[in-house]
């Protein structure tokens, strides 16, 4: 039986203390996991299993939705609900899951294809709606499941099956889009850094509202490699710039870079200097102007992957959709009392055809 709240709305229902606490093992299914040998999403779906006890929430009040695409398969492995949906629109299912049940915890894990092609609008809507929902992207800049074809993230003249001479499309900057998007809390990841990418997600499980988190995602059989400069030891420490809220952005070898905002009101990187040191950036994320946010996702060189930032970018407060609605319905119901869909679909303004 679902908890309620003040309303008489279901709410979350926490795992108490007296049923004895969750483990990773509790969210593993018997199911064999079926990706690539070496694939990134292994990482991930353990940094998942091992992070989900932290929230007290049961397993039965846990959904996790899925489009298309290899990423797609981690509602499989989960030993919560789950719905393995259509390409693109697990944002609309997880919306309507998340705004009729209160009480369920719900994530949309999805792919850079299936979330930024034929799943844009129902992306960016979420967004903008800000249901309280948590979305995974999974980012490794390639279709993987169907084989290898240049993806909405591809970089320009990336060559694959189906750009044998290289991309001319300009690529999506998915942070970029969900700031523009208005979305309330926006944050990047990789997938092999596993104690960031679980502070990343704690940060998304506290946040009421759309979470959206980019992951980086290494596809070691279509395109390997396209993150290396973020996890080679040699290179990793000058290419990431490691976000914190209200710490200056510092970066690179002894932190000897950082990052500045021009006269122009543009943001760059440079060498920290004892002249210079008191101007440095200060990460606020919580900042309801999103303009800073979306520069510093903007920082970064798509072709190289210098200069990107990883950590929370944008988390503010902002009304959250199913609130919204639940408001609605109370107010509707204390005025004209409970509803009749029967009445509804058989009033007036009905026709019936022989």
């Amino acid at each position: 039986m679902s908890e309620r709240d003040e309303r008489g709305f279901p709410s979350l229902r926490l795992v108490p203390k007296a049923e004895g606490a969750q483990s990773a093992r509790d969210f593993k299914t018997d199911q064999e996991v079926r990706w690539c040998p070496g694939c990134g999403d292994y990482a991930i779906l353990a940094a998942v299993q091992s992070f989900m006890p932290e929230l007290g929430i049961t397993r039965e009040n846990t959904v996790f939705v899925s489009g298309i695409g290899c990423s797609s398969r981690f509602p499989y492995y989960m030993n919560t609900y789950g719905v393995h949906s259509i390409h693109g629109r697990a944002p609309s299912i997880a919306t309507g899951l998340a705004t009729a049940r209160r009480d369920l915890s719900v994530w949309v894990v999805t792919g850079d294809g299936d979330a930024l092609s034929i799943g844009g609008n129902h992306l960016i809507h979420a967004l903008r709606r800000n249901v309280n929902l948590k979305i995974l992207l999974f980012n490794n800049r390639i279709y993987g499941l169907t084989k290898g074809q240049y993806s909405p993230t591809s970089e320009v003249g990336k060559v694959t099956k189906s750009t044998p001479m290289g991309s001319l499309d300009a690529p999506f900057n998915p942070l970029s889009l969900a700031i523009g998007a208005e979305a309330s809390f926006v944050a990047r990841t990789i997938d092999s850094d596993r104690q960031h990418l679980q502070s990343v997600l704690r940060a998304a499980a506290e946040h009421e509202g759309t979470a959206l988190v980019e992951i980086y995602q290494n596809c070691n059989i279509f395109n390997d490699g396209a993150f290396e400069v973020l996890k080679d030891p040699g290179s990793r420490d000058e290419a990431l710039v490691r976000l914190e809220h209200g710490k200056p952005i510092r970066f690179g070898t002894d932190l000897a870079s950082g990052v500045f905002r021009g006269s122009d009101g543009e943001l760059f990187t440079a060498p920290v200097t004892a002249g210079n040191e008191a101007q440095v950036l200060v990460h606020d994320a919580h900042t309801a102007n999103p303009t800073t946010a979306f520069a510093l996702s903007r920082i970064a060189d798509a072709d190289t992957l210098h200069h990107t930032p990883i950590g929370v970018l944008r988390s503010v407060r902002r009304p959250v959709y199913d609130e919204l609605m639940t408001d609605q319905l109370t107010t509707a119901t204390d005025r004209h009392g409970e509803g009749d869909l029967a009445a509804l679909l058989a009033g007036n303004d009905t026709w019936t055809v022989a």
